[in-house]
């Protein structure tokens, strides 16, 4: 729909448009489907992509995710898992209030998580150190990977600092590692890397500067919610760590992409 002549862009209302031509290789590729099928996540994860009409900004980000769900090409395509079914569904219902909380994405090396083997929580060969098991409700805890990710009075927890956790990349390995509810783990580390590091080029845009010719990141990333008046209706009725929906807005391109996960059994092995 055209904006009324000479009105500011910041005062118009977002439009969208699904591009089901927009594919992600990590929905495709055999080995990475067959670890979600493993880890109880395939079947219950989603990406998807839509194009907008305007400059984004990221002050703007509210307004934003707020178009993206009252326009129409959104409602009719956006999927995600019917609580009741199982079963993949439309919206269908009108959302009065959202959350876009920012998730900052800045980095561009998997060397990140070489502190895993510094501090032994990864042997030199791959391994994933075991401990005694425990239970940091809903998740069963075997091993010296899932407690850094969850145990904040665990004695290596500080690894990670509160910075790196919220990073979108760490974010990305911490789903993968905990799965879903029939999720079989991993002995070793190196398939949640190479997983995590896969889903997030698939959903992050790069470009080399100009000048410097560093590569940099130009996307944002929003971890979204969306309420109905019932109450919070996506990424699903029923709140947990494991259902969530990522928005990877490229400003460039003029894309969203949208990751979307809900926590359940997945499709049986």
């Amino acid at each position: 729909m055209a904006a009324a002549a000479g009105e500011p862009e910041d005062l118009r209302s977002f439009y969208f448009r699904f591009l089901p031509q927009r594919t992600f290789p990590f929905l495709s590729n055999r080995d990475i489907t067959s670890r979600l099928r493993q880890w109880s996540m395939l079947g219950r994860i989603q990406a998807q992509a839509f194009g907008f009409d305007l400059t984004f900004q990221p002050y703007r980000k509210d307004d934003f995710v707020m178009d993206f769900f009252k326009d129409p090409n959104v409602i009719s395509n956006l999927q995600l898992l019917s609580e009741s079914s199982g079963q993949w569904t439309t919206l269908g219902t009108e959302v009065k209030k959202i959350e876009a909380v920012n998730v900052p994405c800045t980095l561009l090396s998997m060397s990140f998580f070489k502190r895993l083997y510094d501090e032994d929580i990864v042997r030199e060969s791959g391994h994933i150190v075991k401990c005694l098991d425990s239970f940091c409700d809903p998740f069963f805890i075997s091993d010296e990977l899932r407690k850094v990710l969850l145990v904040e009075d665990s004695e290596k927890y500080e690894v990670f600092s509160q910075p790196d956790r919220e990073e979108f990349l760490f974010c990305l390995f911490k789903h993968l590692c905990l799965g879903g509810s029939l999720c079989q783990y991993e002995d070793v580390l190196k398939p949640y890397l190479e997983t995590a590091k896969l889903i997030y080029k698939d959903l992050v845009s790069v470009r080399k500067h100009p000048q410097t010719k560093e590569i940099q990141i130009t996307s944002s990333v929003f971890k979204v919610k969306a309420y109905d008046s019932a109450g919070i209706c996506y990424p699903s009725t029923k709140e947990h760590e494991q259902t969530f929906s990522y928005f990877v807005v490229d400003p460039i391109r003029r894309h969203v992409n949208i990751l979307y996960h809900c926590y359940g059994t997945g499709e049986m092995p």
